[in-house]
């Protein structure tokens, strides 16, 4: 759910006005890894606040974040791996995730999102998933000298474990939504943000595989690296469906709970 910044306060002017009311209406950072958390947030806050004084709007932000990502993406299919393309991949990658996250803090700046423009999110942001893995499979097939065939499974593999991930979450959100409007149970309140999980959820964090890219240059070990966070995803997944599934299941059971208590009670209106 889209948080508004200015409703009830001044319109920020400038720059570092602009910031600071970024600044002090962040969201909740629960269970966010730590780069997404400590770096990316941050990165997109100070894009969020340029784009604001450009008088740019939240949807031209995703394009431009778009632009960047897909530029990358072009990048690791198409040029033969260097320390120069793994710099101008991991780059693009880094600033398509800033400006991601960017233009919902420009929507909360401006008074609050739209269902067009987080429609529009999501949708990027599944085409860009999808279309890394399938980039690094391409790179793989056509640059990098591996022992066996089998090995190309490991960005199929990562591919199909991204999407999933995602759509998991989105699905978990929209889910909770639904209940929460047609139940009237809100979501509780978040716990505060751990530094530890943060820490130990990193190879799932986006920002960590565009930096990973930094190592294209060095084929066996990047190809390792990039293994590594296939494998801590997949773990991270399988956990998660699990956690997942007994979350939605308590959803299933907390409209027939409530309803069971009001029964419970006497209605006012009987007594008279």
């Amino acid at each position: 759910m889209t948080t508004k910044i200015n409703e009830a306060g001044p319109v920020p002017r400038g720059f570092g006005q602009a910031l600071r009311s970024l600044s002090s209406a962040q969201k909740t950072a629960k269970g966010a890894p730590a780069y997404s958390r400590f770096v990316n947030r941050k990165l997109g806050r100070v894009f969020a606040a340029l784009a604001y004084t450009m008088g740019l709007t939240p949807n031209q932000v995703t394009a431009i974040s778009a632009l960047f990502s897909f530029a990358g993406i072009a990048l690791l299919a198409l040029v033969s791996p260097s320390v120069m393309t793994g710099v101008g991949v991991s780059v693009a990658l880094i600033l398509g995730y800033a400006l991601d996250s960017a233009d919902g803090q420009l929507a909360r700046l401006r008074g609050g999102g739209s269902k067009s423009g987080e429609w529009l999110d999501h949708i990027i942001d599944c085409a860009k998933i999808s279309s890394l893995h399938s980039a690094m499979l391409i790179a793989c097939y056509r640059f990098f000298d591996l022992e066996h065939p089998a090995y190309l499974l490991v960005p199929m593999g990562f591919c199909v474990v991204a999407a999933v991930m995602f759509f998991g979450m989105i699905l978990n959100d929209q889910l909770r939504r639904v209940h929460q409007a047609t139940t009237g149970v809100g979501p509780q309140e978040p716990a505060k943000p751990s530094t530890i999980r943060s820490l130990l959820v990193m190879p799932t964090d986006y920002g960590v595989l565009c930096l990973a890219f930094l190592l294209l240059g060095f084929q066996n070990l990047f190809f390792v690296v990039y293994t590594l966070l296939f494998a801590g995803n997949l773990l991270f997944l399988i956990a998660a469906l699990v956690k997942w599934f007994r979350d939605m299941s308590a959803l299933d059971t907390a409209p027939t709970a409530r309803r069971e208590e009001r029964e419970l009670v006497p209605s006012t209106a009987e007594g008279r």
